[in-house]
């Protein structure tokens, strides 16, 4: 339908910018004066011209453009006049031109504009005052509005409404484009709510919406990276592969030609719904997500093998880096599905989606309340599997245990052997670029969601996150070898300590503490501890 709209216009534009025949070049001409000389019969004894010229010649002669007045073929050689009649044709051409659309009576530009869909028409409102003003009209909007939400009553709200607009559009005037913005909204309203009502089931076990993935699936929902570097120069790829799990996805974008590690100065992730196929080229809707400056937060190495290095970004971006160069090799950010559909729909191109504010009621009668009743869901998995998942309630912490600004909360205490968990398989990080692929042992991804006690997310966490030894024994129950994991931003911080089984060539996760930042307690509860 769209190809048929734009062949119409086509040849629309074609019969406007057509140029008449070329006239005879016998009609339009001077006719020569009775008694000139070299003219008609003007002497005596000639025939239309001077003694011994041809016959040919004499018809040359009078059709050629008779000499302006005042000046001869000498002060006016040919070619000059030439370049003058070229340039009075251009000029005369351009003028034309530009009043094509508006010699068109208003009304066949409305009845061509009313064959365009929605996004056509939003565009086209861009191209010019003029088709701004009919891009706006309000009969048009009505009628795509009752063709796509079904027939109402047209009722105008004011009799600035129902006035006839003339000249350009000014900013200020409400009354214009009423039923498009109805039509936007409604259309968005609509399209929200689709959404939102399937992520109003919520899991008891973690949290978070059932069907985050599958909203996301469902609206084709892509995320984009731009890389720019040193020089101005933006790279934008789409990712390659996503993994997901119970509460998060892992996105992957291979190298390709992207600046070295050191030339990069910003990075930015979009959340971008594209169209579907009967559209392919039209762009989606981008929101950011996340944008990083490589020179105010530099990456810090968290592991690496035979091929590459890793660099870990806050807050859950990975940079692989082959070793002995600076190329990068491929780029995982590990997104927590927390508000993951809003960032990535409700967002601009420059602006991330801001969450409302929704604070839990106040409880005078409770002295401590906002330090008891957490629920913790936490995983440590990689790109294929989950190594540890535990599901962790009643978590507590004391007035007199808050310490250096932090909330502690004990999930598994280190002298308490029934709380121990072993870790499944290896600790390790498997990466693919383009040509290779491998694995970085002692890396993995944490997915941390905290509950407050009216079971809402508090604090969510996804990130990479490595194993370091210890410097010292941190358990007499365990001959083996001692580890320590450790995350920390703004918010909060967590420490984990593990022991590995020689015997049972495993981890064994002794403990994990939880601290939050009591200025996040203060302001969540309306505290002030």
């Amino acid at each position: 339908m769209a190809a048929g709209r734009g062949e119409f216009f086509r040849s629309l534009l074609e019969g406007l910018e057509r140029k008449p025949p070329n006239p005879d070049p016998r009609r339009g001409r001077p006719c020569p004066r009775r008694g000139q000389p070299g003219q008609g019969r003007g002497q005596p004894g000639q025939r239309g011209g001077q003694p011994g010229q041809a016959a040919g010649k004499r018809t040359e002669r009078r059709w050629t453009t008779p000499r302006p007045s005042g000046g001869s073929d000498k002060s006016r050689p040919g070619p000059i006049r030439e370049k003058e009649k070229s340039d009075f044709h251009q000029i005369k051409t351009c003028s034309s031109k530009e009043n094509l659309v508006e010699r068109l009576p208003s009304e066949i530009l409305i009845k061509i504009l009313s064959y365009l869909d929605v996004s056509s028409l939003f565009c086209i409102s861009h191209v010019s005052k003029l088709f701004h003003q009919l891009a706006n009209d309000e009969v048009m909007w009505y009628k795509i509005y009752a063709s796509e939400f079904g027939g109402q009553t047209w009722k105008l709200r004011s009799a600035d409404d129902a006035a006839v607009k003339e000249g350009p559009v000014e900013v200020g005037d409400l009354s214009l484009g009423h039923w498009k913005r109805v039509y936007f909204r409604t259309a968005a309203g609509q399209e929200m709510g689709k959404w939102r009502r399937e992520l109003r089931d919520i899991s008891p076990y973690t949290g978070l919406p059932r069907q985050t993935e599958w909203v996301l699936r469902n609206l084709n929902v892509s995320w984009e990276l731009t890389v720019c570097d040193c020089l101005g120069q933006e790279s934008m790829l789409q990712h390659s592969r996503a993994y997901f799990f119970e509460s998060s996805v892992i996105v992957r974008w291979n190298g390709g030609d992207l600046a070295s590690y050191h030339h990069i100065s910003s990075i930015q992730l979009h959340g971008v719904r594209k169209e579907a196929m009967k559209r392919p080229r039209k762009p989606g809707w981008r929101s950011l997500i996340l944008k990083l400056d490589m020179k105010a937060e530099p990456g810090c190495f968290i592991g690496k093998d035979r091929l590459i290095k890793l660099m870990h970004l806050t807050p859950g971006v990975i940079i692989g880096v082959w070793r002995g160069q600076s190329s990068v090799a491929f780029i995982m950010v590990s997104l927590h599905f927390h508000k993951l559909v809003e960032k990535s729909l409700l967002g601009s191109p420059a602006c991330p989606y801001s969450e409302p504010v929704d604070r839990p009621p106040v409880y005078d009668l409770d002295p401590e309340f906002g330090l008891h009743g957490y629920t913790l869901h936490f995983v440590l998995h990689n790109t294929g599997t989950e190594i540890m998942s535990g599901y962790f309630r009643q978590l507590s912490c004391h007035t007199v245990q808050i310490q250096r600004g932090l909330v502690e909360l004990r999930v598994i205490d280190r002298t308490n052997l029934s709380q121990h968990r072993s870790l499944s398989g290896h600790v390790k990080l498997p990466w693919k670029s383009n040509e290779l692929e491998g694995s970085v042992e002692n890396c993995c991804i944490m997915t941390l969601t905290l509950l407050d006690e009216f079971h809402k997310p508090f604090w969510c966490v996804s990130s990479p996150i490595c194993i370091t030894m210890a410097k010292m024994s941190l358990s007499f129950d365990y001959s083996g070898e001692h580890f320590l994991m450790n995350y920390q931003n703004p918010e909060g911080q967590v420490k984990m300590k593990l022991v590995w089984l020689k015997e049972q060539k495993q981890f064994f996760l002794i403990s994990l503490t939880v601290y939050v930042s009591l200025s996040k307690v203060n302001q969540h509860f309306s505290r002030d501890y």
